[in-house]
């Protein structure tokens, strides 16, 4: 299952990680970012172990949306010792989200 994650364990979770971390950013408003949704549970139940999956509500947490420069949700953005490797925005396919993890 995808956790949630925020401004204030966004440094330990995701830049300090040990592996691939993929952020989902999302907002509870939007209408795609629901469809995503139960796409993001199957890949992070596939990847566990090997990558993390979380997800972040740009409205609880802007301050970081801002930093990674989101301008649309949802928007996955991979995160590899603790730099942006890898992000799309919109809808995306499961075999593409596991694809930008590998």
């Amino acid at each position: 299952m995808a956790e949630m994650v925020t401004s204030s364990d966004f440094q330990s979770k995701v830049l300090e990680a040990d592996g691939p971390v993929m952020v989902d950013f999302f907002a509870t408003w939007c209408g795609p970012c629901k469809m995503l949704a139960p796409v993001l549970e199957e890949v992070a139940s596939e990847v566990a172990g090997k990558a993390a999956v979380y997800k972040l509500d740009i409205d609880e947490s802007p301050d970081i949306a801002r930093r990674y420069g989101v301008m649309g949700v949802p928007t996955l953005i991979v995160f590899q010792n603790g730099e942006p490797t890898n992000k799309a925005v919109g809808v995306q396919p499961k075999q593409t989200i596991l694809g930008m993890l590998s």
